[in-house]
């Protein structure tokens, strides 16, 4: 099978952050980031992130300096340092608990917007920033509460993990591992259509988590067997992509197909079809529409695409 390499970072990828994992626990240091007039803050409202310019077609997240952030800050919710950049501390703060959180900051600094929206259009870098805030945040928000135990946590390295008082168990961010893949049959590449968007056209890789005891090529043959009665062979790796949607990470790889025929699994997919070069060139005309340009299923689509003599 030909080997595709990726042909540029994915969405989300990028990111200009120092994360300064080992500085965490320093808690002079974690005190002077916080006091720390230049630093900037990414506040989240569920699940939102805080971006200006989305009408004109130009978005750019909004960093708000730690004066601007302080009714934020003192609202009460979940915080964490993100990392440095350039130096400078960045926090995230999640500000969920309010039913309105523009009149806590100051006038005309933008609105939240869902993310992936506008990451495709983001500058570089700030769509993995805001990304990192969003899935830290949504860990935070939800998990409180020791899982050995029941008893309330308390948060420890800068908002990076939580500690029970009780029973002394650590809980760290979870991150779900997915695999997506594209599977190949010479000049032709399958598509399913999920039962998750009854209302789209789109069609798409195929995806699945990745289970315990299970390695990652594995997974991909599970999968794609599972969904499609397509038996897969060689398996190749492209990339990864952080989802924080709410809180995966994808690993992409191209499939080698073993056979063709088609048996789908309706409660996954409302349909399956293999797709020439020239219609995924063209699939307006051939009546479906591709994957949003920001996710690595279009990467992995475009790639293959591009790699394929015409």
């Amino acid at each position: 099978m030909l080997s595709i390499p990726a042909s540029r970072p994915n969405a989300y990828t990028g990111s200009p952050l120092d994360r300064v994992s080992d500085r965490r626990d320093d808690e002079a240091f974690v005190a002077a980031a916080l006091a720390d007039p230049a630093a900037l803050v990414t506040p989240v409202w569920r699940a939102k992130s805080l971006l200006r310019g989305v009408e004109s077609g130009a978005p750019e997240a909004v960093l708000l300096t730690r004066a601007a952030a302080e009714a934020v800050l003192m609202a009460g919710g979940p915080w964490a340092l993100l990392g440095l950049r350039d130096g400078t501390p960045v926090f995230a703060v999640d500000c969920s608990a309010a039913e309105d959180p523009l009149p806590l900051l100051p006038e005309g600094f933008g609105a939240f917007h869902d993310l992936r929206a506008v990451a495709g259009l983001l500058p570089p870098g700030e769509a993995s920033m805001l990304a990192h805030a969003r899935g830290l945040m949504h860990w935070r928000t939800r998990h409180r509460f020791c899982g050995v135990c029941g008893q309330g946590c308390e948060p420890r390295s800068a908002g990076n993990a939580m500690a029970c008082p009780n029973c002394g168990a650590q809980h760290f961010p979870r991150t779900d591992p997915a695999v997506i893949m594209l599977v190949v049959d010479e000049d032709r590449v399958l598509l399913g259509h999920s039962t998750r968007f009854p209302n789209s056209t789109m069609y798409s890789t195929l995806a699945g988590f990745v289970e315990p005891g299970e390695s990652l090529e594995e997974a991909v043959r599970r999968e794609v067997g599972e969904e499609t009665g397509v038996r897969v062979g060689e398996v190749r790796y492209h990339s990864s992509q952080p989802w924080p949607f709410p809180a995966s990470i994808m690993l992409g790889f191209h499939a080698e197909a073993l056979s063709r025929e088609i048996t789908i699994d309706p409660a996954e997919l409302r349909d399956a079809r293999w797709f020439t070069r020239d219609e995924i060139r063209n699939p307006e005309s051939a009546g479906f529409s591709l994957p949003r340009v920001d996710s690595i299923a279009r990467r992995l689509i475009e790639d293959w695409l591009e790699s394929t003599p015409a």
